[in-house]
């Protein structure tokens, strides 16, 4: 399945979060993996983040990640440079952009 969300970066926390995902932990991009996702982009306009996902259940997905000590601590670092954050709670499986148009 793929899903679409948004997110925003602090307006003075671009450089931050760019330089942050230069050094995303093996270990997380490992759990997302078993977690099933097999891809993961994100774009950003201005600071507007778009992220795609591909995986096999994203709330599957949610459910192993949300307690990881990893995640929790990329998490907790990624809440200090966004404005809107990413839920991994139950009800953040349902925070997905609708799809309007697809080819």
């Amino acid at each position: 399945m793929r899903i679409a969300l948004h997110t925003r970066i602090r307006e003075d926390r671009i450089a931050q979060y760019e330089a942050a995902h230069g050094e995303v932990p093996a270990e997380l991009t490992t759990a997302i993996r078993a977690a099933g996702c097999a891809s993961w982009t994100i774009w950003r306009s201005g600071r507007d983040l778009f992220h795609l996902l591909e995986c096999d259940d994203y709330a599957r997905l949610l459910a192993e990640l949300e307690h990881l000590p990893v995640n929790i601590a990329w998490q907790a670092r990624m809440a200090g440079l966004l404005d809107v954050v990413h839920d991994y709670s139950e009800a953040g499986a349902e925070a997905g952009l609708p799809v309007v148009w697809h080819l």
